[in-house]
């Protein structure tokens, strides 16, 4: 461990990422898995992202949207994945202190807008089918603007606050991380301060703050369920139904595995977690266009007309 002295006290100045190291038979799938996962992560959203923009047809609020989402799970990927093959390929599971922090509040800059924007596309998904003719009013350039830039602010906001928070900690050893990377709660669990206010503040923002998206997203959907029951084609309302089925995925999956690592008890936080928090941070950023791809037929049109060479460009809906 490396420290510095400060008269009587260490201070730590760098942790160590043992979060995979118990596997060691494991290390060369594991390398080549996350490597894999990683290019797939980054070249689907790539390709999403680069459909959009060029088939005009798709640039409509849902479609910018989904452009940041994927925008958003690239960063979020990359926070971590690189420094996670670094230490597959070269032993390297030294992190420095204030590189922890730093992997620590990006992280969650693009962990929490994910989960702003979700709410937010939820409501776009309530706008379009509850209130069709008003839809293109509704949702004007400058709205859509604003509630894109809304989980960017929630996001910096939500984790400034967290960190400013654990800067105040003190750090005087151990310095073994049970993480794959930089994360508060395992943080948290390393200091040798009174860690009881950082502990409720931890449980108290994501127990407030993902509860409240997850409510606005509950309601968006019973007033779109509501509004779909009222369709008399069944073929009408599978379509309709069809246009949010790849969102309710996406948001059960994230939220679904955000409160399993983050709403609970710090006594209760185990090594169970980090394969969790693999699936979390690494695994969902590649599922999100894997979903949104293979259910959204648009989407699929969009890349057939790209491989025929038959993008016309058009003048964008909104």
């Amino acid at each position: 461990m490396e420290e510095d002295y400060i008269g009587n006290q260490s201070t730590v100045n760098a942790f160590i990422l043992l979060g995979l190291k118990d596997y060691p038979d494991l290390q060369a799938l594991l390398s080549m898995s996350f490597t894999s996962i990683y290019l797939i992560t980054v070249f689907g959203n790539a390709v999403t992202i680069l459909l959009i923009q060029l088939d005009a047809r798709l640039l409509t609020p849902m479609y910018f949207f989904l452009t940041t989402l994927s925008f958003l799970d690239t960063c979020y990927s990359s926070v971590t994945v690189p420094k996670l093959l670094d230490i597959f390929f070269t032993n390297n599971y030294k992190i420095s202190f204030y590189g922890c922090i730093a992997q620590m509040y990006i992280f969650h800059i693009f962990g929490s807008s994910e989960m702003f924007l979700l709410a937010v596309m939820a409501y776009d998904r309530y706008v379009a089918i509850c209130n069709p003719l008003r839809y293109a009013v509704i949702m004007r350039k400058a709205v859509i603007i604003r509630l894109c830039a809304l989980p960017w602010l929630g996001g910096f906001a939500h984790s400034t606050f967290h960190t400013a928070f654990l800067l105040r900690l003190s750090f005087c050893g151990p310095n073994n991380m049970d993480n794959f990377f930089c994360d508060a709660t395992p943080l948290i669990k390393l200091s040798c301060s009174d860690t009881t206010i950082d502990e409720i503040m931890l449980n108290v923002t994501p127990g407030i703050l993902g509860p409240l998206c997850f409510m606005l997203i509950f309601v968006s959907y019973r007033n779109i369920v509501r509004s779909i029951l009222k369709i008399n084609s069944a073929e009408g309302r599978s379509k309709t139904f069809s246009t949010c089925a790849s969102h309710l995925i996406v948001v059960s999956v994230s939220y679904g595995t955000a409160t399993i690592v983050y709403v609970q008890p710090m006594s209760v936080y185990s090594s169970a977690n980090r394969f969790i928090t693999v699936f979390y941070a690494i695994i969902t950023p590649m599922l999100n266009p894997i979903i949104y791809t293979l259910r959204n037929k648009d989407v699929k049109k969009a890349l057939r007309k790209v491989l025929s060479h038959q993008v016309r460009p058009l003048e964008p809906l909104y």
